[in-house]
């Protein structure tokens, strides 16, 4: 005889999100085994430490449990997990970068330059990157998130998130430009 829980994993996530938001812990475990690659990725993209990026996936899915009930929109779980994701990375940079969001200290032409071999590696390449930029290009491009979304997420001004998109994009493309041409 089956119980409920057997049919989690066919059952669509709107039905999985509000059991688990009911406290059914099963039902959580399901969405946690449906997000917790993307999340990861989305961590050792942010913060470059596998390590780290376990730990901060795994707080996120610890803040995502016990925030449930907060959850307004059972269809906006995984945009919702983002979030808190995004929360979790710049908690961690407000707590251990001195330097988070110190702007005049980012200078283009002191910036190190990814070796050929880097250069391949888009995740070589954003990691050149200040952490505020680094962060709105993965959320923008990686993570097809709109800059309303991002300013929502991060709480950086959305001229801000503009400027850091622009400004990082054209970093990129310069850095991976020898790639383009061979």
């Amino acid at each position: 005889m089956n119980r409920a829980q057997d049919y989690y994993p066919e059952s669509p996530e709107a039905l999985v999100v509000n059991l688990a938001r009911g406290g059914d812990h099963l039902a959580f475990e399901e969405l946690v085994r449906r997000h917790q690659s993307n999340i990861r990725n989305l961590m050792r993209r942010c913060c470059r430490d596998p390590h780290l990026a376990d730990d901060l996936a795994q707080q996120t899915f610890l803040r995502a449990w016990t925030s449930m009930r907060n959850l307004k929109d059972a269809k906006a779980f995984a945009g919702w997990l983002k979030r808190i994701a995004v929360s979790m990375w710049l908690q961690h940079l407000r707590k251990h970068d001195v330097l988070f969001h110190s702007e005049e200290l980012y200078d283009e032409s002191v910036a190190e330059k990814p070796t050929p071999a880097e250069a391949l590696d888009l995740n070589a390449a954003l990691a050149t990157l200040p952490e505020p930029v680094r962060l709105c290009i993965i959320l923008s491009y990686q993570e097809g998130m709109s800059h309303a979304e991002i300013e929502q997420a991060t709480g950086i001004s959305l001229g801000t998130i503009k400027s850091h998109i622009k400004r990082g994009s054209t970093r990129l493309k310069t850095i991976l430009q020898a790639y383009r041409e061979a």
